[in-house]
């Protein structure tokens, strides 16, 4: 199984998920996407996977949403993804891929990712 987490070591959420995918017999690619923020494409393609609107994976409790002055509509996908490039911190965490079905969950709560790996 090829399994990629958008992963953030400092996060607790992000840790559990990625010892509940290890437990699986499953070792991911990790993706430290603080590091190497995914590009506007590849946002809007983990928005597809997840089969939600883009908005649903703005962190709006982050300090740089709530301050910011330069944010678009929200239903702007186009400009919402570059912005959400642009800051990765703002990114929902962590978000897990099955590469083959090319479906996706957030770990939120962590056993959300059980379903995927099923």
């Amino acid at each position: 199984m090829a399994v990629t987490i958008y992963h953030n070591p400092r996060c607790s959420k992000s840790r559990k998920t990625l010892q509940i995918i290890r437990d699986a017999g499953v070792e991911p690619t990790i993706i430290l996407y603080l590091e190497e923020a995914p590009g506007a494409a590849e946002i809007l393609d983990l928005a597809a996977k997840l089969g939600v609107p883009l908005s649903n994976l703005l962190r709006r409790g982050e300090k740089v949403v709530r301050e910011a002055k330069d944010l678009p509509a929200l239903d702007n996908d186009v400009a919402l993804a570059a912005w959400m490039e642009a800051h990765p911190i703002t990114l929902q965490r962590p978000i897990v891929v099955d590469m083959a079905s090319g479906k996706a969950v957030v770990g939120r709560p962590p056993e959300n990712v059980a379903d995927l790996l099923s």
